[in-house]
């Protein structure tokens, strides 16, 4: 079939007068269902819409988002994969080098807030035609949220944009319905009530009983009210519970939002994926080397979306959804047997997965009709008694993908829940992960050791991960592996003083264990941590929460975790000596610093430089991890 037009020559030589939807969006044209440009205008095109892409415009000229005239429909806006904040700054607001998602990684081709400045571009020439945002920036900023960049609480973009309508979360079924009531003759204007959906009202008159929230300007000055917002959103955020929320704007009115989107059935899932995909970028990025990001995904397999993990660190919850969605073993087989076809398929598939790898179906057997519970996490802070700990589904689609011919290996890298694990009463997971998918280290997500900051991350409780490693060493054992539990650990969460960080940094020195990469926490919109980090009250019960904002105390945590590097040194001794852990230094077998000078060398190094802050999933180096579990005697 080919790739959907990107410019007007496309678009004639395949026909098309006029195209019924323009998407723009911040990343370059990738047809592959693991970017959401493709699946959202693949989805269109299946039901007979025309629609053209416009990849990384340049904002600074109208004339880029002229390239096929004016829709007959209208434009679709997406920032792309990835908040463009987050693509462009790092977590000390540094602007980041490369950028996966553009031609030969480079850096610059999307402005930041992008769905804001494509927004109001489209708006400068096209003054009355249908704008609709979607994808995770605009889905994440859909209400009044707290924006960690400028450190205000910034209205939804849905004002600032100029758009009409944001379709929130994963999109596809608000997105067709949004298509057919415009194709039907509705005015844009009149969209009030599709689920999953954003709009504007001048009033609630037409709005069924609706939760009217704290309107802009209380919770933009007055923190409390912006935690209890934020809570009422949360609790909404389930598309069988939840109710129509307004926002007050004053003279702008209210923005509403619709429930969710219902959940996509296996046989909708199945469809989504069984489009006519190209699988890779288009050809007009050749010249630059291709998009980057696609190495990372080209070979792996999505086999749900959706997570009750329950994180409050991630967004998924406001995104996804807790109600997990899956494939069908067919879909999956289908997809991971065209795949060994391909010219540069070595045999291996990097991973079977979604946003936890090990979640095949939901929690308990009531949430696709009845939904999650409100007040009840399905993991935290212990499993519930309902929960369905059960991975028979996930372990027989990985014996069949194994069977494969061409497949030489299957891994599992997206990550899984040791506590899930751990729910399960058999444990055949577990030993045919060991066994099968695991080249040498399986990364978890422990994040922290002090169960104070576990509680504020809606993790469980650290004897929960030494438990599950207790397991795991002794499955290696038995099959004769070495292997090793990786850990990923985050600095500076709310809740985390340098008491609790050096309480981390004494776990690694039992571990013997250097982590090459450290994740400080990220305040990105619309998170349960983030409103913490903003408020300073945990919004589940109002009480205060510690919030290390200080960046001289982030560079002492994030040093604390690496305190072995030499030009740490000079941080963790401070940060030893203000949490009045003064016995730390010195030369017993259970000090973290020697008490001798620095030596010039040292004192040079410390000066410039910082702990490194990156993207946790990439690979640490063997030689940092097989001492790991050599204090307690494991693999060793």
């Amino acid at each position: 079939m080919g790739f959907l037009p990107m410019t007007r020559r496309e678009m004639e030589d395949q026909g098309i007068r006029q195209m019924d939807f323009v998407y723009i969006t911040g990343d370059a044209y990738v047809d592959h269902p693991s970017f959401g440009t493709a699946i959202i205008t693949r989805l269109l095109q299946s039901r007979g819409y025309t629609v053209g892409i416009i990849a990384q415009p340049d904002w600074r000229n109208d004339a880029s988002i002229r390239e096929f005239g004016e829709p007959r429909l209208g434009f679709l806006v997406s920032a792309g994969n990835m908040d463009s904040m987050v693509n462009h700054y790092t977590v000390s607001k540094k602007r980041r080098s490369t950028d996966a998602y553009s031609p030969g990684g480079k850096m610059g081709l999307r402005p930041d807030r992008a769905v804001i400045v494509y927004g109001n571009l489209i708006r400068r020439t096209y003054k009355h035609t249908p704008v609709i945002l979607g994808g995770i920036e605009a889905s994440l900023r859909r209400l009044a949220h707290y924006d960690y960049w400028s450190d205000q609480v910034k209205r939804s973009v849905l004002l600032d944009s100029g758009a009409d309508l944001i379709s929130y979360g994963m999109g596809e079924h608000s997105i067709i319905e949004i298509a057919e009531a415009l194709e039907s003759g509705l005015s844009v204007r009149d969209l009030t009530f599709i689920p999953g959906t954003v709009c504007r009202a001048g009033t609630l008159e037409n709005i069924p009983d609706p939760v009217v929230l704290p309107d802009y300007e209380t919770v933009r000055s007055d923190k409390r009210a912006y935690a209890e917002s934020f809570w009422m959103q949360y609790q909404n955020t389930d598309p069988f519970t939840a109710k129509v929320m307004a926002e007050p704007y004053g003279n702008h009115g209210y923005i509403v939002q619709n429930p969710p989107a219902k959940p996509l059935t296996q046989q909708e899932m199945d469809d989504v994926y069984d489009l006519p995909y190209m699988r890779t970028w288009h050809p007009s990025y050749d010249a630059a080397g291709g998009i980057p990001a696609i190495s990372e995904i080209k070979f792996s397999l999505t086999s749900n979306r959706g997570c009750f993990g329950g994180c409050n660190f991630c967004a998924l919850t406001f995104h996804q959804g807790r109600i997990v969605q899956t494939r069908s073993h067919e879909s999956i087989l289908k997809e991971a047997e065209a795949m060994t076809q391909e010219k540069d398929f070595k045999g291996y598939i990097h991973d079977v997965g979604g946003p936890t790898a090990d979640f095949r179906h939901p929690s308990c057997n009531k949430q696709l009709t009845k939904g999650v519970c409100t007040n009840r996490q399905c993991l935290f802070p212990e499993p519930c008694r309902n929960l369905d700990a059960d991975h028979s589904d996930y372990v027989a689609l990985l014996r069949r993908l194994r069977a494969l011919p061409k497949v030489k290996k299957v891994f599992i890298r997206s990550g899984i829940r040791f506590d899930y694990v751990l729910a399960d009463k058999k444990d055949t997971f577990l030993r045919e992960l060991v066994q099968y998918h695991i080249s040498g280290q399986l990364r978890v997500a422990p994040e922290h050791v002090a169960d104070e900051v576990l509680r504020r991350m809606g993790k469980p409780k650290h004897s929960v991960y030494e438990a599950f490693l207790k397991k795991f060493d002794e499955c290696n054992r038995r099959y004769g592996k070495e292997q090793y539990a990786v850990p990923y650990l985050m600095s500076s969460h709310p809740g985390c003083s340098l008491k609790e960080a050096v309480e981390m940094a004494e776990y690694l020195r039992d571990l013997k264990y250097t982590p090459e990469q450290v994740q400080d926490f990220y305040p990105t919109p619309s998170t349960l941590s983030t409103c913490m980090y903003y408020t300073g009250l945990d919004p589940r019960d109002m009480k205060p929460v510690y919030v290390p904002k200080n960046p001289h105390e982030k560079a002492m945590q994030r040093a604390l975790l690496q305190y072995r590097r030499p030009e740490n040194y000079a941080l963790v001794r401070e940060a030893l000596l203000k949490a009045g852990r003064q016995d730390l230094i010195g030369y017993g077998a259970k000090c973290l610093l020697h008490p001798a000078r620095q030596s010039a060398d040292a004192k040079k190094l410390a000066a410039p430089k910082r702990a490194k802050t990156s993207d946790r999933r990439m690979p640490e180096k063997k030689r940092t991890i097989r001492n790991v579990h050599k204090k307690k005697g494991r693999n060793s």
